[in-house]
């Protein structure tokens, strides 16, 4: 290690150290930040925690379904379950 490499660099480092910025001086007037929402930004929060409290589930939807295929009652018709695909996918069939 060459000392005199050291000490440069502790030189530079020590210079840069005693340059200190200036205090602006101050006029007399203060900002302060504002935060201010409209009335849609406050329905757009009211909505979003409205949704995040809200289940993810509709118990009193699915608790039916699940009662009947555990008891293996549950049948689904193949006429419905295919209109529904049409329904769904058929306008990107044509």
């Amino acid at each position: 290690m060459r000392i005199d490499a050291y000490n440069q660099i502790t030189s530079v480092y020590q210079a840069q150290a005693a340059k200190k910025p200036q205090a602006v001086a101050k006029t007399g007037t203060s900002f302060v930040d504002k935060l201010q929402l409209s009335s849609i930004g406050k329905d757009i929060q009211t909505a979003k925690q409205a949704v995040a409290n809200a289940p993810d589930i509709r118990s009193e939807k699915t608790e039916p379904i699940k009662a009947q295929i555990a008891a293996g009652t549950y049948e689904v018709s193949a006429e419905s379950f295919a209109d529904k695909l049409l329904e769904k996918f058929g306008a990107s069939l044509i």
